[in-house]
């Protein structure tokens, strides 16, 4: 198992190099110029010059990336454009934040997502399949900016009960954890009603049930953890999905997480910031798919790797 751990954290740095370079080339293609950015609408054309070269933005585009690239292999990402605080500290400040929102959201919508899936896949074609599957479907067809300003209408200025911005104490994390995650307990409760559907038609839960275990017994000791592995991964990949694409849920509740931060980069051209964002996001993904692979050995143990 070390040996695989290895082999996939030293096959993760082709995969980021790749993005880093494609990343470079996609920021400097948006339109705009981050140099008058910078200096400021007011600033005539010879600061903006020298901001410019300031900035190394004057130097052909091969050695723009040779320079960022050196940068970045020595664990430095840049300096923001906008705040001229290293870019590493941008994304620390705001990391935990994100981190929170994306746990809190998770811990909700797998909980309710996989309790809906088998509820649904027990009883299915009945009632509580139909009610589960109507309210899966009406979670991914929602919008998440019109969710979150539904409950924010309702929860906030109607009722007065929870506030709509900031992430200073835990009734901060209610609506926005809401918005983010009805997505994601739709989904789950489809994808484990389709797995627990196949699991519960095999024959080692035919002879559980023959043997005369009680359907409690049988779907929480022997589907369970069969239908996990397809339930695991894409756990998984949401939870990739959450940590670098809440962009529309902090944009709409103002939170101070990398999504925002993001949005604030591209606006004002910060070149540094939305490279650095997008090389984590894409570790991010890289590292939670190891992580899922492992969890695969330790849900069955008949999975070995080398």
């Amino acid at each position: 198992m070390l040996t695989y751990i290895v082999k996939r954290l030293l096959g993760m740095i082709p995969t980021l190099l790749l993005v880093a370079v494609v990343v470079f080339l996609f920021v400097h293609m948006l339109p705009g110029d981050p140099a008058r950015l910078a200096a400021g609408p007011e600033a005539d054309q010879a600061t903006v010059e020298l901001v410019r070269k300031d900035l190394g933005l004057d130097l052909p585009m091969h050695q723009q990336f040779v320079r960022y690239f050196s940068h970045m292999l020595q664990g430095d990402l840049g300096t923001s454009l906008r705040t001229k605080r290293p870019v590493s500290t941008e994304i620390a400040d705001r990391f935990l934040p994100t981190l929170y929102l994306t746990f809190a959201s998770m811990i909700w919508s797998v909980m309710f997502g996989m309790i809906i899936g088998i509820v649904s896949a027990v009883w299915r074609n009945k009632w509580p399949d139909r009610l589960g599957m109507t309210l899966a479907v009406s979670g991914i067809s929602f919008p998440a900016f019109a969710l979150g300003m539904m409950l924010m209408q309702v929860f906030s200025v109607n009722l007065g009960w929870l506030p709509t911005v900031g992430a200073s104490t835990w009734k901060h994390y209610i609506l926005p954890s809401l918005t983010l995650g009805a997505a994601v307990a739709a989904v789950m409760a489809r994808f484990t009603r389709a797995s627990f559907v196949e699991v519960i038609q095999e024959d080692f839960v035919r002879t559980a049930r023959a043997k005369g275990l009680s359907e409690r017994t049988v779907i929480i000791k022997h589907a369970l953890r069969n239908a996990m592995i397809p339930v695991v991964t894409m756990m998984g990949l949401q939870f990739g999905f959450l940590l670098g694409g809440s962009i529309v849920v902090e944009t709409v509740f103002n939170w101070p997480g990398l999504g925002r931060l993001l949005v604030d980069a591209v606006t004002q051209r910060d070149y540094p910031v939305i490279q650095g964002l997008v090389l984590l996001f894409s570790f991010e993904f890289i590292l939670i798919n190891l992580i899922v692979d492992v969890l695969y050995g330790a849900i069955n143990p008949c999975i070995r790797y080398r």
